[in-house]
């Protein structure tokens, strides 16, 4: 079996998901890497909300967290290359971050300390208005260089096909789809499509068998049997 990477890994949350619904994903992810170079960025529902209300903003108050996190285990593992593994929506806000190019006002510089993002049922492609915001920012400044500089693995479950003419979870996986890419009739996580998960220039990958949200009693990329099967990427 291949060895696994023992970079110091940062796992940073999905759009309204919070730091504490990832303590399991670390722990099965100290299997193959050092607990203590494992971090969860500190996120809250409030800081994708806003208050008073404002989702435009929140890939901004999200990277402010994330940047902390990075510089935090960039002190502690100086030289050593660091792995985001970002799950949903979370993926576009660390590419928008390590883009280096200014989103609303706010630009980071620290991106020469990540050598790869892993993401997790992260839609890159998506007509919802608010993840636009982001989506539409990376298909302006990403180039073919970025990928020299910092690798791209996306990876994506195929779980559940979308339909309205089968049972209720095939009809809620349709009206999910047809949300994020504006189809319904597709595979996906359960929650966002596959091919919504493309993005030109990564290493693109489709998995079976497990879902997108974080809750309890559910076979999500964070479970020991999610890892199990992306840990190679790792």
């Amino acid at each position: 079996m291949k060895q696994t990477p023992q970079n110091p890994i940062v796992i940073l949350p999905g759009v309204l998901f919070w730091d504490g619904l990832y303590a399991g994903m670390k722990k099965a992810l100290a299997a193959y890497v050092s607990g203590e170079k494992i971090a969860i960025v500190p996120v809250h529902v409030h800081d994708w909300i806003g208050f008073p209300p404002s989702p435009e903003r929140s890939t901004n108050r999200v990277m402010v967290a994330l940047d902390r996190t990075i510089a935090s285990m960039r002190q502690r593992y100086p030289g050593e290359k660091i792995t985001i593994v970002a799950h949903s929506g979370g993926g576009t806000v660390a590419l928008v971050y390590l883009l280096e190019r200014p989103f609303q006002g706010d630009v980071y510089k620290r991106s020469s300390a990540v050598g790869k993002l892993l993401a997790l049922g992260t839609p890159f492609h998506t007509t919802e208005h608010y993840a636009r915001i982001k989506t539409d920012f990376i298909n302006r400044h990403l180039t073919t260089g970025f990928f020299d500089r910092c690798k791209v693995v996306s990876v994506v479950s195929d779980q559940y096909t979308g339909s309205l003419e089968k049972g209720l979870v095939e009809r809620m996986c349709y009206m999910f789809y047809k949300n994020v890419s504006g189809e319904g009739n597709v595979a996906g996580d359960g929650i966002v499509p596959v091919k919504s998960c493309f993005l030109k220039g990564a290493e693109n990958v489709t998995i079976s068998g497990i879902e997108h949200l974080p809750t309890p009693h559910t076979t999500w990329y964070g479970t020991v049997e999610g890892i199990e099967q992306w840990i190679q990427w790792l």
